[in-house]
């Protein structure tokens, strides 16, 4: 009986794992910080890994308590990693809880404003991405609909996943590109 819970336990954070590793590759293609104008440093780096395990976990959450542990074990995952890249980055021990409580709270603010957004309008996304992504930008023009058009690209391609390959950390986004 033991066994199989801990099986099914390893299952679990191996999916979430493979989940969170898909959602860092993808964070990490060029053309976000070259065509997209994404700042290229750890903030905006940050902000691109949110948005793709949002939309991981938005869609897990249509799956309700079946899939609400395997969501749970995404966050966890993300934020195990977040916690170890401060550490090597050199921030102390004695910080490290305060700057990683700041992030989630982050990053449920900004799963919030997506979801509301990619629900609603262009507007309200947009917005959401503005405020967020492109924060630290307030002087630059910048152009939040192609990563709006590129969410709503990937939320519809998420949706055609079954919920059943996502439990087994199966997940494809579209590639991006510039609009």
């Amino acid at each position: 009986m033991f066994g199989r819970k801990i099986g099914a336990r390893r299952r679990l954070i191996e999916a979430a794992r493979t989940l969170y590793d898909v959602a860092v590759v993808h964070a990490r293609q060029p053309v976000f910080y070259t065509d997209m104008g994404v700042p290229d440093t750890v903030d905006g780096r940050f902000e691109m890994l949110t948005i793709h395990v949002v939309l991981i976990v938005g869609r897990l959450s249509e799956g309700g308590e079946e899939t609400q542990p395997l969501a749970q074990a995404l966050f966890d995952t993300m934020f195990d990693d977040m916690d170890r890249s401060l550490r090597e980055m050199g921030v102390g021990d004695l910080s490290v809880g305060k700057h990683i409580r700041r992030m989630g709270q982050g990053f449920y603010g900004r799963a919030a404003a997506y979801e509301t957004g990619l629900r609603g309008d262009d507007a309200a996304l947009e917005e959401a991405i503005r405020r967020n992504l492109y924060g630290t930008l307030r002087d630059q023009a910048i152009d939040s609909g192609a990563i709006a058009h590129y969410m709503r690209l990937c939320a519809v391609e998420l949706t055609a996943q079954p919920l059943e390959a996502l439990s087994r950390g199966e997940v494809r986004f579209p590639p991006p590109a510039a609009r």
